[in-house]
């Protein structure tokens, strides 16, 4: 999952938080990206709103007022790194940086990399986007050479499909002489819905800084591919908080909440006859 949480100095904090609270309980999600946590010497939002199942890890630096990124896990983290995305004097926020956790998922998914990308947010900050795109794609190739590694990238990425970055992202172009592939789980599953997780349906949204905002898809749970495709499969993906909760909104955002599986015939192998016949399995993956 991902989803910004929107700082609790907007909107009905006290209610909201019961909102996400119940919302993450009943989805209960094993890898979880947040962005616009606080955390301060009085208060840590993240254990709130997700409980106590959780292995955290916060961005290195925040805003003045607390607010900042962070991601959580169910799974032990291994190992954390985070990339600088600061990389031009424009980006002036402060948690802007991409935040690895080496996790050891159990079987049948097993070893994964969870990268929280958090770029700079500026309407008409694509340069910086697409530095910043570049810049984690790389240290992520860097980590997984040589691996037999999964890769799920999540976060508010504050662009839309059709940008040079997300094209990046999602193998439709190259940028300053890298190239990429990860799969979009949402257009993985419904490539004819938008899916504006950002759009003034919301009022928070209508409330906010962008009040002009005609609706755009910023917020992404990717799967890194192989020359042969993704290494995970996508069993679903739906947006979260897209509804108010007895007239409670619970962000200006909507989340994304992705389903992945372990595929029954791993890509680059041709499938055997036990492979090929093998009924769907009924289990809920992790």
């Amino acid at each position: 999952m991902t989803l910004n949480l929107l700082s609790p100095d907007h909107g009905d904090w006290n209610r909201r938080r019961l909102v996400i609270r119940a919302g993450i309980a009943r989805w209960r999600p094993d890898l979880v990206a947040l962005q616009e946590t606080v955390k301060d010497a009085g208060y840590d939002q993240v254990p709130d709103v997700l409980g106590p199942a959780y292995h955290v890890v916060h961005h290195s630096r925040r805003s003045r007022d607390g607010v900042g990124a962070t991601f959580a896990s169910r799974w032990p983290i291994d190992t954390v790194h985070e990339v600088d995305l600061r990389v031009t004097d424009r980006v002036d926020l402060p948690w802007s940086a991409a935040v690895v956790g080496e996790i050891e998922a159990p079987p049948p998914i097993g070893p994964l990399l969870f990268v929280h990308h958090k770029p700079t947010w500026q309407i008409g900050y694509a340069h910086e986007r697409e530095l910043q795109a570049v810049a984690c794609a790389r240290f992520v190739e860097n980590k997984v050479a040589g691996r037999h590694v999964h890769v799920v990238l999540a976060g508010d990425f504050d662009d839309t499909p059709d940008s040079a970055s997300i094209r990046f992202w999602t193998g439709k172009q190259s940028l300053h002489g890298t190239s990429v592939a990860y799969r979009d789980t949402w257009a993985a599953m419904h490539p004819e819905d938008p899916g504006h997780t950002f759009t003034p349906t919301n009022p928070l949204e209508r409330a906010g800084e962008m009040s002009l905002e005609l609706g755009r898809r910023i917020d992404y749970v990717m799967i890194r591919c192989g020359v042969h495709g993704p290494t995970l499969e996508v069993v679903n993906c739906q947006l979260a908080f897209d509804e108010p909760v007895n007239g409670v909104w619970a962000s200006d955002h909507f989340g994304v909440v992705a389903e992945l599986a372990a595929p029954r015939h791993p890509p680059g192998a041709w499938a055997t006859s036990s492979t090929s016949e093998r009924e769907p399995s009924s289990e809920h993956p992790p």
